[in-house]
């Protein structure tokens, strides 16, 4: 598999993979209303692709605020479905959460099955609340998430 930034070139390629591994409506999501207008974190956005340049994974990650607090909204992940169940889609989490890292303290936020999420350290964050109608036990967070609680909100509001 090569690992690369998701390029503009990209894009169309990897909205397709989302549409064809998302239900219809997936960005009528409340987590969408935080990624309108505000550009991805370019270089947590990434695709895996095959010997022969077929694309296999994508993830993409967004900046967001928890008051004065900046974190990384993680997601979507995809996973073409011919190539579910050979850890591309942990492989890209995990280097989401590296990345995150280098920046500074890794401050990882996403919307997801915590029983899937835990193995990359990801636990339920108390205090930190999407928008609406988000249900709260999915609200998970990687990293230095001591004292940050409160709505998170778009990183250019």
């Amino acid at each position: 598999m090569q690992l690369s930034t998701e390029t503009e070139a990209d894009w169309w390629e990897v909205e397709a993979l989302f549409d064809l591994c998302f239900a219809p409506g997936r960005e009528a999501l409340s987590s969408y209303r935080l990624r309108d207008g505000v550009p991805p974190t370019a270089r947590m956005c990434m695709v895996l692709r095959d010997e022969d340049g077929v694309l296999a994974a994508a993830i993409r990650a967004w900046p967001v605020r928890i008051g004065p607090h900046p974190a990384c909204l993680l997601g979507p992940v995809a996973v073409h479905p011919t190539r579910q169940g050979e850890g591309l889609g942990g492989f890209l989490v995990r280097e989401v959460i590296h990345r995150a890292g280098e920046t500074g303290p890794a401050r990882v936020l996403l919307v997801g099955d915590a029983p899937y999420y835990a193995r990359f350290g990801f636990s339920r964050l108390d205090g930190v609340v999407m928008p609406p109608p988000t249900n709260p036990d999915r609200v998970l967070g990687f990293g230095d998430w001591d004292g940050i609680c409160g709505p998170v909100t778009r990183a250019q509001d």
